[in-house]
């Protein structure tokens, strides 16, 4: 009699814990598989502005919150060099025009000597010529002749000599002014380099220096960026960078907003790691932003990468080491399909009338 008392107990204990724990049933229903990532909005075209001179702040021509024009100065910087370079270019450069072309010109005196050179060849010329004649009829000394043979000679070589340091002079003067002309527009260049100017159509974001702080060519000045465009900047762990390609829908929600879910388009996929954070970045662009954005504003990020309407899935928290389930028949293989952080799809296994228990924790 004891035998068949203690199957009961057995029997009644086994429905007894079937009936205690939680039970349900697979659900067909739509399932979307999405990539979480940690979300940043900044404004497009974003960038630091450096200086590429060394000087102090002498002037702020906006402000944070202004907007600029692609070309209008953003800060000045002042340093006394630049401007007494431009000085001493703009100096040579008038001395070097003078001695090429002005009144006083070098080559104007060179001419002249040519000019005196020239008449003093040919009356030596004349004075040759006749006395070789006469020296051909053997009229004359010799000492005559010689004379105005070596008169003739020497003024025909001065004058080469003369239109040679023409030429000469003439090139060194050419090469002075272009010379000149080069240092000149190279000061005016470093006194521009003075100016931080901006280079798109935008907002200044932020300003890192005040007045009469130094500034160098290491640390950035300023920030600019788009005044109406925003994009959204997404980090994703590297596990899950493979599954990521452009176009993919992504479902943003920001803190400044509460609960409300914007939709957006994946645009950019950054190659390169961080190797700090382990995370990819890539960017998205609002489909419909919300009217008032700022730069920095965080949120949280899924991007779509894979959506069923209609199939079987069941709670993640009923699997038994990532690919069984407990039903009445006992622990049954299963095989998954998409799953996002709550639900998981089951491709086979079981059916939608196949009762699963949570498994005990």
């Amino acid at each position: 009699m004891k035998y068949p008392l203690l199957f009961c107990i057995v029997l009644m204990s086994f429905f007894s814990c079937s009936e205690s724990k939680e039970k349900v049933y697979p659900t067909i229903m739509p399932l979307t598989e999405s990539v979480y990532a940690s979300a940043t909005v900044q404004p497009d075209s974003l960038y630091q502005a450096y200086s590429i001179v060394i000087g102090i702040l002498d002037k702020t021509w906006v402000e944070e919150g202004d907007k600029v024009k692609k070309g209008d100065p953003i800060l000045q910087i002042t340093n006394t060099s630049p401007e007494l370079n431009a000085e001493n270019a703009k100096l040579s450069l008038q001395l070097a025009r003078e001695n090429y072309n002005g009144r006083a010109a070098v080559l104007t005196s060179i001419q002249d000597e040519i000019h005196a050179a020239t008449l003093k060849l040919t009356n030596d010329s004349v004075n040759y010529y006749r006395q070789k004649n006469l020296w051909d009829q053997n009229i004359g000394s010799k000492v005559e002749y010689d004379n105005r043979k070596l008169n003739y000679e020497l003024s025909r070589n001065n004058l080469d000599l003369l239109k040679r340091k023409y030429r000469q002079t003439k090139n060194e003067l050419e090469t002075q002014l272009k010379q000149s002309e080069n240092n000149y527009r190279t000061s005016l260049t470093t006194s521009e380099d003075f100016t931080i100017k901006s280079k798109i159509n935008g907002t200044v974001y932020a300003i890192y220096k005040n007045p009469g702080e130094i500034v160098n060519t290491q640390q950035p000045v300023a920030s600019i960026g788009k005044s109406e465009d925003f994009i959204i900047e997404l980090l994703v762990d590297e596990v899950d960078i493979v599954k990521l390609k452009t176009g993919q829908q992504v479902f943003l929600t920001l803190d400044s907003y509460n609960s409300e879910v914007f939709e957006a388009t994946l645009d950019k996929i950054y190659p390169r790691k961080d190797e700090r954070s382990q995370t990819f970045k890539v960017e998205a662009l609002f489909k419909d932003p919300p009217n008032t954005l700022y730069p920095g504003l965080s949120g949280e990020g899924n991007i779509v990468i894979s959506k069923k309407e209609q199939t079987l899935t069941i709670p993640k928290e009923y699997l038994i080491d990532a690919s069984k389930v407990l039903t009445d028949d006992g622990e049954i293989e299963v095989t998954l399909g998409l799953q996002n952080l709550d639900r998981v799809e089951i491709l086979k296994g079981i059916d939608e009338n196949t009762a699963i228990y949570k498994p005990e924790q």
